[in-house]
């Protein structure tokens, strides 16, 4: 290996390790996709260094700081520097490169095998290539080199190709520092190119992020990237697990660049090529997918999922090649154009209580297109015009967030929503879009009308129907849970993936319906009660609300609570709890009622875990230590009878209010209402826990390819699977990729997730500013905190900040829990709780439902609460009034 310290030219391997500052942004990017095993030409890069040494030899430093004082941002360029410029650059171009810096170029260059073959030399800026700046087309960059003196002179090609006048002009534009633009260079082998082109992982015209763009012409990639040549334009659907062709436009390629026998390239023209060739298809379909694949490779690993990519390919009739990726620096704002011109608003509201952690790699896409799929349901059902292939959420640093611009506008303009009710629907502390008031001739009334009856109309049909969907989910489930995975084949695991995705955006929008029609019950009820107890209404709702439903999550809290009422009866069950917890079977005999109870458990809420929405995340069924901690805590402390009482107790009071003040057909009305809230919020709970089903079951087909990829050496154990993208599984399977690098990938992605892990996740991202909500503290009312009472009742006691289920053991008994959010796999830690405290959450949200069924007062929604609340504190839970008191 060349010492990193002393040389002037890195492998691609100490390219990486060297980093953009010395290997200049493309010999890093260089460096990073050889790392991760994607065909790179055998090369190198000159480093920056090499350049400083070359300035100092030819004594040219003075010069080039005189020109970045002359040239400034404010001034354009003269005729004075124009010639100033032209002056240094033929200075640099006859100027003798250091022998120390033409030693280690001639080692490293003869041990690649690269003196005497054909080579390009290509610019490398610290700052070329990054997020800041593209530099496309700045710099300049020599085909088909051959020989170490004609390397050396395109090196000083390079050099000088940053004191043009488009690169200087370029620097001021994007507000760069000259000293911070040091030239690296790139030298690497030529590809014997068939073709070559272009590709995005979006469409960079339309700005639509759902799509893959490719540009291809025979020859070398010179023709397409300079727009000399009309290329063949293929666009991809990329939300498939394969890529799907969706448009082919040939273009005439009238122009194609080849590589000269002596060096340097040729232009051939339309009279020197084959016109049948010209006019034909340059990529078969199928190197088109492969392609794609590739390019959502470079996405995933070197964007993240975060930042699309602008790659150049090159294909030698066998292999693609890439020769260079760099982030895409400007994207069109692809939106309605009622809001263009408007903040983009990004939040984690909705979406922080199931999704609130960094997520793992293999759901990054899938994820998306998921939620994607749910929350333009609605419009499609009722034919209003979604704009297609808008994104409603992106990952920011690992974690998702909601595109609130696009969801206020769209419920306004579909069924007249202000955003502020957009946003109590959703929770959150976002800002609302500006909306101009608009003047409803009987036309549009009609139209807005006739789209809240048929979307009533659906919403209906789609409940009702709920058992049988709930049922058809199961029985895809146990369809696929049958199948022998360890017997399939790589083809035949591809295709499962496929289905099941397909399955998931089959029946994710229920998730949807379910949470609309719960909503409008919750609503109904509430206005319902509000008319005789004004301001009163979401309290006295909420208590009714109190111990009455079938709800699944909450459900999970009851049989905990038997288990922990048997096992107290049960010598055998004790010493279970108390001894290792994989002893079950050598321990407790098969007529331990305490066993029973726990397998009947398992088979019902198996699927489900802690953050239950990762499939990085151990499901119930294979690792219950947590639920098994829990019923060893509750053990003499809870008591079903108890806590029936306590439901008991606040629903008659509410009833007994009702019952004086209400007239009897009000009354009527109200049972009629709580009971379809009950049912409603039961069946969203429902559609979500058969949801996580399907997860579950992509977890065991993760899982089964993990252990194919550790026999085969390309990763080193069966969970690294989690930190692979789908498109690095899918080009593994389908054969277009042998793994090489895939361990360097996993490993890289672990730690970008520990180093995520530790950021504060911003509550807001408004035109990509991040913003942290802060916690408003309400002095004229004994210092309260105000958000949204979600479950009803009052409770004091000491505030136990819990950030993760997995810390559940510092809650004690009769304590408040104080968390960010909450999922299901919180819902033991509710059984101990006096009162329940969120930061985000809305009246729907899981951890809103599960304590009102549990009759524990909870207000949720309160910016800040998390930094407001000291832990240990003595803090009282308004439930009614929406409060809580520090």
């Amino acid at each position: 290996m060349v010492n990193r310290e002393r040389s002037f030219f890195l492998s691609w391997e100490d390219a990486f390790l060297a980093g953009p500052g010395v290997a200049g942004g493309k010999g890093w990017n260089l460096g990073r996709l050889d790392r991760y095993g994607f065909n790179v030409p055998v090369g190198g890069v000159l480093t920056s260094g090499a350049f400083g040494e070359f300035i100092e030899t030819n004594r040219l430093q003075g010069e080039l700081e005189a020109l970045s004082r002359a040239i400034t941002a404010d001034q354009e360029i003269g005729p004075d520097t124009s010639l100033m410029l032209e002056n240094l650059r033929e200075r640099i171009k006859n100027g003798f490169i250091p022998s120390s810096v033409e030693e280690d170029l001639t080692r490293g260059l003869s041990e690649l095998g690269l003196t005497e073959c054909p080579v390009a030399v290509r610019s490398s800026a610290s700052s070329e290539d990054s997020e800041k700046a593209s530099f496309a087309g700045i710099h300049d960059s020599f085909l088909n080199v051959i020989g170490l003196v004609n390397i050396l002179e395109a090196v000083k090609g390079c050099f000088a190709s940053l004191w043009s006048t488009r690169a200087v002009a370029y620097r001021r534009k994007m507000n760069i520092e000259d000293k911070e633009v040091l030239p690296a260079v790139v030298i690497m082998e030529m590809v014997n190119a068939r073709a070559a082109g272009i590709g995005f992982s979006c469409n960079p015209g339309s700005g639509r992020e759902d799509h893959i763009v490719i540009n291809a012409n025979y020859g070398l990639g010179e023709s397409v990237v300079g727009g000399q040549a009309n290329p063949d334009q293929y666009i991809l659907d990329r939300t498939s697990v394969l890529p799907k062709i969706l448009e082919k436009s040939i273009g005439s390629k009238k122009v194609v660049t080849v590589p000269a026998p002596s060096g340097g390239t040729l232009i051939l023209t339309e009279g020197e090529l084959n016109p049948e060739k010209c006019s034909g298809q340059v990529l078969p379909d199928d190197d088109i997918v492969r392609l794609g694949m590739i390019i959502l490779r470079v996405y995933d690993s070197l964007g993240e999922y975060e930042r699309h990519q602008d790659v150049e390919w090159a294909f030698d009739n066998e292999k693609f090649f890439i020769v260079q990726a760099r982030p895409v620096t400007s994207l069109p704002r692809y939106t309605y154009p009622e809001i263009r011109d408007q903040p983009e608003i990004w939040s984690n509201s909705n979406l922080r209580d199931a999704v609130p952690m960094v997520l793992s790699t293999i759901l990054n896409r899938i994820n998306c297109d998921i939620i994607n799929a749910m929350i333009s349901a609605p419009g499609r059902n009722i034919n209003y015009p979604v704009l297609p292939g808008l994104q409603y959420t992106k990952s920011f640093r690992g974690r998702l967030y909601l595109n609130i611009s696009a969801l206020q506008w769209e419920l306004y303009d579909m069924l007249n929503m202000t955003p502020g009710e957009t946003n109590n629907h959703l929770g959150g502390h976002q800002p609302e879009i500006t909306i101009k008031e608009r003047k409803y001739g009987p036309r549009e009334k009609w139209k807005i009308f006739t789209r809240k009856i048929y979307q009533f109309l659906l919403t209906l049909h789609t409940d009702r129907k709920a058992e049988v969907f709930f049922s058809e989910m199961r029985e895809v489930y146990e369809f696929y849970n049958r199948k022998f995975l360890n017997s399939l084949t790589d083809d035949e695991i591809i295709g499962i993936i496929n289905d099941v995705c397909i399955e998931f955006l089959k029946y994710a929008p229920l998730m949807s319906v379910f949470n609309l029609v719960a909503g409008i019950s919750l609503s109904v009820l509430t206005k319902l009660i509000d008319k005789y107890f004004p301001g009163e209404g979401n309290a006295l709702a909420n208590a009714l609300l109190a111990g009455r439903g079938a709800i699944t999550s909450a459900d999970q809290g009851y049989r905990l609570i038997e288990m922990a009422e048997a096992a107290e009866n049960d010598q055998e069950a004790r010493l279970f709890l108390e001894s290792n917890f994989s002893l079950m079977n050598s321990i407790l005999s098969d007529s331990s009622l305490f066993k029973k109870k726990f397998k009947s458990f398992l088979e019902e809420f198996g699927h489900r875990g802690i953050y239950e929405s990762d499939v990085i995340n151990p499901r119930w069924n294979e690792d219950p230590v947590y639920l098994l901690s829990n019923v060893k805590e509750m053990m003499g402390r809870i008591s079903t009878a108890d806590f029936r009482a306590r439901q008991k107790e606040t629903r008659e009071n509410a009833w007994q209010l009702i019952n004086n003040r209400c007239p009897a057909l009000r009354r009527l009305a109200v049972k009629w209402w709580v009971r379809q809230t009950v049912i409603k919020s039961g069946k969203k709970e429902m559609a979500r826990s058969e949801v996580v089903r399907f997860l579950t079951l992509f977890r065991a087909v993760c899982l089964e390819v993990g252990r194919k990829f550790t026999q085969r050496g390309i990763i080193d154990c069966r969970e690294d699977v989690f930190h692979i993208a789908l498109s690095d599984m899918t080009l593994i399977l389908a054969g277009h990729w042998s793994g090489q690098g895939l361990k360097n990938l996993v490993s890289d992605r672990k730690d970008r997730r520990k180093e995520l892990e530790s950021l504060s996740p911003p509550d807001l991202i408004v035109d990509e500013v991040i913003h942290h909500t802060a916690p408003v503290l309400n002095k004229t009312s004994r210092n309260s905190l105000n958000g949204l009472g979600v479950a009803a009742g009052k409770a004091s006691g000491k505030s136990r900040i819990i950030m993760h289920p997995s810390e559940g053991q510092k809650l004690g008994h009769g304590e408040i829990l104080v968390a960010p959010s909450t999922d299901p796999g919180w819902t033991p830690l509710f059984l101990k709780a006096a009162g329940i405290v969120m930061e985000t959450g809305g009246f729907l949200s899981h951890g809103a439902i599960v304590a009102r069924e549990y009759g524990i007062p909870a207000v949720v929604n309160i910016p800040g609460v998390l930094r407001a609340v000291p832990d240990g504190s003595e803090i009282t839970v308004d439930g009614d009034g929406g409060k809580v008191i520090i």
